[in-house]
């Protein structure tokens, strides 16, 4: 719990705003207002960024079954057979730990038909399991959607690319932040005809979290390996950045 103590000054000043305020805000107010006025005339604030890119260790796949049928019993109990497969082939033939298959998404609901003599009426029902697996093998990422499409997998959602630990990386991200910020205010110093001093404050802009990482997203299209052929993904590369606000004394 933060304490706040009023100088004995202070007390006095207030004393004196009660006693004659016109007075004690010529003497106190204006020549606060002046020094704030002289210092924001003698600072400059920039936004610094910087940027690394890097190729990606781990990509994050969404494998998942969709399945239609009369009644939601028989609509999950399908679905669930599926999901059931792929999740025993990632284990045991790809080597997946469980701590790397989670279920992302999952529903069973109603699927309804419209027309103007019945109205709304329920014909069916869809079943939806979606699974996030974690895989580190990037070589081999097109073998295994194959495979999990073969196992049953009708629903590929997307395949995003990203670096597992970027800890490694943020002080190098955070040193090109800074850089930039140092090229930005001595041009602007330069420009007005001014030298820049020193460092005043600093401050990251991403809320205090650290460097973020923009990963790779590639799209996969609800297929089976019978009719799509052999899928080839790309890894490409991820970058990591940041944004740095500092402010300069300009001498």
């Amino acid at each position: 719990m933060k304490k706040w103590i009023k100088p004995a000054a202070a007390v006095f000043i207030a004393g004196s705003v009660l006693a004659g305020g016109a007075i004690a805000g010529g003497i106190v107010d204006r020549p606060q207002k002046a020094y704030a006025e002289e210092v924001q005339k003698n600072v400059v604030s920039v936004l610094g960024k910087g940027e690394l890119s890097m190729k990606p260790d781990v990509v994050y796949l969404s494998i998942g079954a969709d399945s239609s049928a009369s009644t939601a019993q028989e609509a999950q109990k399908s679905n669930a057979a599926k999901i059931s497969k792929v999740t025993a082939l990632l284990k045991n033939t790809w080597g997946i730990s469980d701590k790397d298959i989670q279920t992302a998404e999952f529903y069973v609901q109603p699927n309804y038909t419209y027309n103007d003599k019945e109205g709304q009426q329920v014909k069916g029902y869809n079943a939806h399991h979606v699974l996030q697996v974690t895989y580190r093998d990037l070589d081999k990422v097109g073998s295994l959607l194959d495979a999990a499409s073969a196992a049953g997998a009708n629903n590929l959602g997307s395949a995003r690319f990203a670096v597992e630990d970027t800890s490694a990386f943020e002080a190098q991200v955070i040193e090109k932040a800074m850089a930039n910020a140092d090229v930005k205010a001595g041009a602007i110093a330069k420009a007005a005809k001014r030298s820049l001093g020193q460092v005043l404050s600093v401050s990251q802009v991403d809320n205090a979290a650290p460097p973020v990482l923009y990963a790779q997203s590639e799209s996969l299209m609800k297929s089976s390996a019978a009719d799509a052929g052999s899928t080839e993904v790309q890894a490409g590369e991820v970058k990591i950045t940041t944004q740095l606000s500092v402010i300069y004394q300009l001498n």
